[in-house]
């Protein structure tokens, strides 16, 4: 019993997913409904498969601008303040040494964020004033990672998340709204989008107990709710081709 208790099953679940004492309360004295452990697999669970969707979760947006050659329908400032956003919630998380499958996903949203940011600009003709942005974010962000930056900072970066994710959603439905069709706004990622902050809030709450964190999930949640509500009623509605001047 002792064998097949330390087996592979063990060595893939803990600490993954599971607290060995969990590990020993669900499979070992087979409890299988442990509510707390329960929770515990559940969230962590969750909160993995949200970092590992995080992935590829705005890939379909960074393909749609490249396909289109275009980034008509979408608002920079609303895509800059959810990268302020994501950049908030990393560093806040890092500093507070959060379990990765906590917030994992900002880092990799944070990356296709900071691409599709750039893409916008450079599809407005606007490429150098691009690089200058991506140098200048990458200084940013390593001193808001370095010991140079107090924590009463990184927790009012993070205390700025709801306005700077209010905001830039209000930004883009405005967007949306102005222009009669929601452009190159890619449903696949609106969506992923909607269903990962709600999922967050569970996480948020299960893993890290933080208000400030699970909050803003909430206020994502809804926010993300708005534009996702818009692309279905604006679904069959067509971007206007530009003419080309002669």
């Amino acid at each position: 019993m002792a064998a097949e208790a330390d087996g592979p099953l063990k060595r893939v679940l803990v600490p993954l997913l599971l607290p060995e004492k969990c590990y020993d309360q669900i499979f070992v004295q087979w409890d299988l409904l442990h509510v707390p452990c329960l929770k515990i697999l559940l969230s962590k669970g969750l909160g993995l498969g949200i970092v590992a969707g995080s992935l590829l979760v705005k890939l379909p947006q960074v393909f749609k601008i490249l396909r289109a050659k275009s980034a008509e329908g979408l608002s920079l400032q609303s895509v800059m303040l959810e990268l302020v956003a994501l950049t908030g919630t990393m560093v806040y998380s890092i500093t507070n040494i959060f379990p990765f499958s906590s917030w994992g996903e900002a880092l990799f949203l944070m990356l296709q964020t900071v691409t599709i940011c750039f893409l916008v600009l450079h599809y407005r003709g606007q490429t150098a004033k691009g690089v200058t942005f991506l140098v200048c974010y990458a200084l940013v962000l390593l001193v808001l990672l370095s010991p140079l930056t107090p924590l009463s900072v990184v927790t009012l970066l993070q205390a700025s998340n709801v306005p700077a994710v209010v905001g830039g959603r209000l930004l883009q439905a405005a967007t949306n709204y102005r222009n009669g069709h929601t452009g190159q706004l890619s449903a696949v990622t609106v969506f992923l989008l909607f269903g990962g902050s709600l999922a967050r809030i569970f996480t948020s709450v299960q893993e890290t107990g933080d208000p400030l964190m699970a909050g803003t999930f909430v206020v994502s949640s809804l926010c993300n709710g708005l534009i996702a509500s818009q692309l279905i009623y604006y679904w069959n509605v067509k971007a206007p081709i530009k003419k080309k001047k002669q």
